[in-house]
C-alpha cells in the first residue's frame, strides 16, 4: 500500500511540475513574444505562422493542437505508447494555457514595448519553462515528434533535427502577408527572422543549462571507520549504489575501506547529511565528473560507422 501511495505521490508531483513549466512557457510566449509578431521555433512558432497566414482567424492554440495531433497520427508507429500519452497530455495543457492568454495579449498593446527587451524576457521564460517540464519527463510535442522519428529513420541527432526544423519555421515567416514592396518586406521580415533565431538560441541555451543542472554527475570518496552504516544509508535512502575500495595508509600502515559513490547533483546534500550524522570525523571528497554511462545514469549511444 505504501509503495502505491509513494508512486502516486511521485507521479502527481511530476505532473504538477510539468503543468507549472508549461504555464511559465505560455506566459513567455503569449505575453512577450506573440504581441510583437515574432515567429519562434517549435509548434508554437508553427501555430503563429498559421495564425497570421489566415488573417488571425485560426488561434495559435488551435493550430498548435491540431498540428500536434496530425504529427502524432503520422508518426505513431515510430513512437512508444508512453511518449504518445505524454505528448497528448503536454500538448493539451500547453494549448489550453496559450489559448486562455493569447486573445487578451494580442488585442492589447505589448506589455513591454521595446521589442528587444520583450523578446529576451520571453526567451528567458521559454527556456525556464522548457527546462522545468523536460526535467520532469514532460513534452509538448511539435519538433520533439519530428526529432524522435528522424532519430529512428536517419543518422540525424535529436538536437540537430530540432535546430533545423525550428530555424526553418522562423525563416518561413518571410512569406507571411505583408503590405509593401519587396524592399520593405526584406527590411521588416529580416529583422523579425533574426529576432526569432536569437530567441531560439537563448531559450535553447537556458533550457539546456536548466536540464543539465540536475543531470550533472558527482563523485564521492568517503573514508570512515563506520563505512558499513554510511553505505547502508546511502543505498537505502538515496537509491544510489556504493562501491568499496580497500586502501592502505602509508604513514599508519592501517588497512581501511573507502567508499566510492556516483550520484546526481540533487543527491549531494543527502549524502553529505548522511555522512555528517553517522561519522562527523569522516574524510569526504566530492567533484564533478564529465559523465557516467550505465544503469541509473545516462544511456551510452554510439552509432556504428557505415562501411564503404
Amino acid at each position: 500500500m505504501s509503495d502505491t501511495i509513494n508512486s502516486l505521490y511521485r507521479n502527481g508531483r511530476e505532473y504538477i511540475f510539468i503543468i507549472l513549466g508549461m504555464l511559465v512557457y505560455a506566459v513567455g510566449f503569449s505575453v512577450f513574444i506573440l504581441p510583437h509578431h515574432i515567429v519562434i521555433g517549435g509548434m508554437s512558432g508553427f501555430g503563429t505562422l498559421i495564425y497570421y497566414f489566415t488573417g488571425e482567424r485560426i488561434p495559435v492554440a488551435v493550430a498548435m493542437y491540431g498540428g500536434n495531433i496530425l504529427l502524432l497520427l503520422c508518426a505513431f508507429r515510430y513512437l512508444g505508447k508512453g511518449f504518445v500519452l505524454r505528448t497528448v497530455f503536454g500538448a493539451t495543457v500547453l494549448s489550453v494555457l496559450i489559448g486562455a492568454m493569447e486573445t487578451y495579449f494580442t488585442s492589447h498593446p505589448p506589455l513591454v514595448k521595446d521589442m528587444t527587451m520583450s523578446v529576451l524576457m520571453g526567451s528567458v521564460f521559454l527556456g525556464i519553462g522548457i527546462g522545468v517540464y523536460y526535467s520532469h519527463h514532460g513534452t509538448a510535442g511539435g519538433t520533439d515528434i519530428v526529432a524522435a522519428v528522424m532519430e529512428k529513420i536517419s543518422s540525424l541527432s535529436v538536437g540537430r533535427t530540432m535546430m533545423i526544423v525550428d530555424m526553418t519555421i522562423v525563416a518561413l515567416s518571410f512569406l507571411l502577408p505583408f503590405d509593401g514592396d519587396m524592399d520593405a518586406r526584406l527590411q521588416v521580415r529580416t529583422e523579425t527572422i533574426i529576432y526569432g533565431w536569437v530567441a531560439i538560441f537563448v531559450y535553447s541555451y537556458i533550457a539546456d543549462k536548466f536540464i543539465g543542472a540536475d543531470k550533472r554527475t558527482m563523485q564521492f570518496f568517503i573514508l570512515s571507520d563506520r563505512w558499513e552504516e554510511i553505505a547502508y544509508r546511502i543505498t537505502h535512502e538515496t537509491g544510489r549504489g556504493v562501491s568499496t575500495i580497500e586502501t592502505h595508509g602509508y604513514w599508519t600502515g592501517a588497512t581501511r575501506v573507502m567508499l566510492l559513490v556516483w550520484c546526481r547533483r540533487y543527491n549531494t546534500r543527502d549524502i553529505f547529511q548522511i555522512v555528517q550524522e553517522v561519522d562527523p570525523a569522516a574524510y569526504i571528497t566530492s567533484c564533478d565528473v564529465r559523465g557516467v554511462w550505465g544503469n541509473g545514469f545516462d544511456i551510452l549511444k554510439i552509432k556504428k560507422k557505415k562501411r564503404n
